[in-house]
């Protein structure tokens, strides 16, 4: 009997995880997932609880988040939706697909009335969060392929925990949103080469294919490669590429041109081919060939960061994978082995290496690992298994520590309404440990994804908004507003991140030095400048050449993310 429902072990497995045949956690995913449509629901419900804590009083976090938001916002406020602009800059580096998606939500907020919509980063992330959940709703629909609807399941709350698909469904970019897409296009691969005595309804093809539209609209190539290798991989391994004649990829590449061509035949006559040199030659090359913009990292960078993102299911699975090259003949292996591995060797060979590039694969190591579990091969009886499990309660562990020492080092007191909560998610996360001692590993799965969700609620709810110190240009667009003068003109010197473009407005002038930010000051009307302390006194030394003595309305001090510094940022005002 297998741990979640029936299967088929491969030739030769022994099933070694023993059902607890009055384990709680096995009756309460048996009863979740009797029907598709109620372990829809909770997934979906599982997924808000996860994703929602957080969501709206995060601040616009530096430097993606935000100009992906302006770069949206300016569409709006422009009317040009073919071209991708940040402030002057031409942001040639993504195609529009998430652009549209964020336009569309603030206008229909906008429409139905909501105050100040344009300038509020959580309508931009609405499209993260719907891509975080659709990932998590169609990993179950991909799963049905490999395992039983009580694995399905599983594997959909293991994503819907798992740590860097929280963080993307937080953030205005395009990563939750191509993660579903390319789920898609998993399923709909894995069940035309599993299911190859089967005829694949027709709504499935047209699902693949548009979502292979979609994922280039949004991230471009990388949808199409990771398909695209997982399929050459296969086509290998079976010695022909017929069975792809199911995909209907006549058609299916019509249907995509239809889709993808009338931007980038816009974008290329609007920008005379420059978005393409952009793109391609300056941002996609460049990461191939250097760590672009300070993120270069080692291979391996994936590897070691997998335990972390991918908490708490990562252990699960770091258990589950010696036993893929054992059974790599079996072909529901297969389908997995070459969904991952083409596309992660080609990640970890990359020089500039972002934790949430790999993501588009976790949904199939979700997936494996649940397979792996109904074998029953997932358990103590693993090498180094029990202590490799301790992971899950020390990564809560290590976040109320953490958070603990930041909020006090930072803001001066820790973030005591969070830290409760991170003591009991730790352990929630111990119990689950020693459930799996004791090859209970449904159980584990359970209170993991439990105390997954009490963590999530603790950081992203109670602990980060406590944070002030890392809030910089939420106070500073604050302090702005709170001058009241009608229309001001406002500068920035030492302080330049995007996030304050966004919060402040499109106008918000940089001044290279103080003496630039001191004549912008001396203009006329109600002008205010944000003079970082390095600037300051050549900033109002040449106010003073120029006679002029403006009023200081409040000092904001914080911490920049970015720089990894502190900054004392001066708000001064001049005119009505």
């Amino acid at each position: 009997m297998a741990l979640i429902g029936e299967s088929t072990a491969p030739a030769g497995v022994r099933k070694k995880g023993a059902v607890q045949g009055g384990d709680w956690a096995q009756r309460l995913v048996a009863a979740l997932s009797a029907s598709h449509a109620r372990a829809l629901v909770v997934l979906f419900l599982l997924s808000c609880a996860a994703f929602a804590p957080g969501f709206a009083s995060l601040q616009p976090m530096d430097r993606d988040e935000p100009r992906f938001a302006q770069a949206s916002k300016q569409m709006l406020e422009t009317g040009d939706f073919v071209d991708i602009r940040f402030q002057d800059e031409a942001r040639h580096k993504k195609p529009v697909g998430i652009y549209w998606l964020q336009s569309a939500v603030v206008a229909g907020a906008e429409a139905l009335g909501v105050d100040n919509a344009r300038a509020t980063i959580a309508y931009y992330r609405i499209p993260s969060f719907l891509g975080a959940v659709a990932t998590v709703l169609v990993t179950y629909w991909a799963a049905l392929a490999f395992v039983s609807p009580g694995g399905a399941l599983l594997a959909g709350a293991f994503m819907a925990a798992s740590v860097l698909l929280g963080v993307e469904a937080r953030l205005a970019k395009t990563d939750a949103v191509l993660t579903a897409t390319t789920v898609v296009l998993f399923g709909g691969l894995a069940r035309l080469y599993l299911w190859r005595d089967r005829i694949i309804p027709a709504g499935t093809i047209a699902a693949f294919w548009a979502a292979f539209a979609l994922s280039i609209l949004v991230k471009g190539p990388i949808g199409p490669m990771v398909v695209g290798l997982a399929g050459a991989a296969l086509s290998a391994r079976a010695r022909t590429v017929g069975w792809l004649k199911g995909l209907r990829p006549g058609w299916g590449l019509l249907l995509t041109a239809l889709i993808v061509a009338p931007w980038f035949i816009a974008i290329a006559m609007k920008t005379g081919g420059a978005f393409f040199d952009e793109s391609v030659g300056k941002d996609m090359l460049a990461k191939v060939g250097s760590g672009q913009e300070k993120h270069w990292a080692p291979p391996g960078f994936y590897l070691l960061a997998f335990f972390g993102t991918f908490w708490p299911a990562a252990v699960l699975t770091a258990i589950a994978l010696p036993l893929a090259w054992r059974w790599r003949a079996e072909p529901w292996v297969a389908v997995c082995l070459a969904w991952v591995l083409p596309s992660w060797i080609i990640f970890e060979a990359v020089p500039t290496k972002l934790p949430h590039y790999v993501l588009p694969l976790y949904p199939a190591l979700a997936i494996f690992t649940v397979k792996v579990m109904e074998l029953g091969e997932v358990g103590p009886h693993r090498p180094a298994a029990v202590p490799a499990a301790l992971l899950i309660p020390l990564i809560p562990l290590g976040l109320l520590i953490g958070l603990g020492i930041a909020g006090y080092q930072l803001d001066g007191v820790p973030p005591y309404a969070g830290m409760p909560g991170m003591l009991v998610a730790t352990l929630v996360a111990f119990w689950a440990w020693l459930a799996f001692r004791r090859r209970a590993v449904v159980k584990t799965a359970v209170l993991a994804v439990a105390a997954s969700l009490v963590l999530s609620v603790s950081v992203w709810g109670l602990t980060q908004p406590l944070l002030r110190a890392l809030k910089l240009s939420p106070r500073l667009a604050a302090a702005v507003e709170a001058i009241g003068c009608p229309s001001p003109q406002v500068v920035t010197v030492g302080y330049r991140e995007p996030s304050l473009v966004f919060l402040v407005g499109t106008d918000l002038a940089m001044a290279s030095d103080g003496k630039a930010a001191a004549a912008f000051l001396d203009g006329p009307g109600c002008r205010i400048a944000l003079v970082e302390a390095r600037a300051e006194e050549e900033f109002l030394a040449s106010l003073g050449e120029m006679g002029k003595t403006p009023r200081l309305v409040t000092r904001v001090p914080g911490f920049n993310i970015n720089g990894g510094r502190k900054l004392d940022i001066g708000v001064y005002a001049t005119g009505d």
